[in-house]
């Protein structure tokens, strides 16, 4: 190949990857992956800002409304457990490390760019979506 066929050959992979690179910019300027991972790092909260936030992307729109109904119903489990003697307490013990892996995934999953939709949530998350945007 001459120079001048490689030059172009490196400029249009340039050009592919900025638009690519545009592409999954939201509208806070961050990368949707990253968006996606941050809905999940403190749990209902960054998952309402990212929601209240984010006008675009429906990646980050659906992981951060995702993450308001996973761990709003974590922490009302808890609470309801909570008063629950020893059985309770026993399933509120075994919750706490399942609800950290399950935290942990999800997190995962977001930055890997993936739509990771949970049994029974991800399916209601996704008609919220719709509702909202209807």
């Amino acid at each position: 190949m001459s120079d001048l066929q490689n030059e172009n050959k490196e400029q249009s992979e340039i050009k592919e990857e900025d638009s690519n690179q545009e592409k999954n910019k939201t509208s806070t300027g961050l990368e949707e992956n990253v968006a996606g991972l941050i809905c999940y790092v403190v749990g209902f909260v960054t998952g309402l800002i990212f929601l209240l936030i984010e006008k675009d992307s429906h990646f980050v729109r659906f992981h951060a409304l995702q993450s308001i109904i996973v761990f709003t119903a974590l922490f009302v489990l808890n609470i309801v457990l909570s008063f629950i003697p020893f059985l309770g307490w026993a399933i509120t013990m075994l919750l706490a490390p399942l609800s950290l892996v399950l935290w942990i995934v999800l997190m995962i999953q977001a930055y890997q760019g993936k739509l990771f939709k949970l049994p029974i949530i991800g399916d209601i998350t996704e008609d919220q979506l719709k509702k909202m945007k209807g």
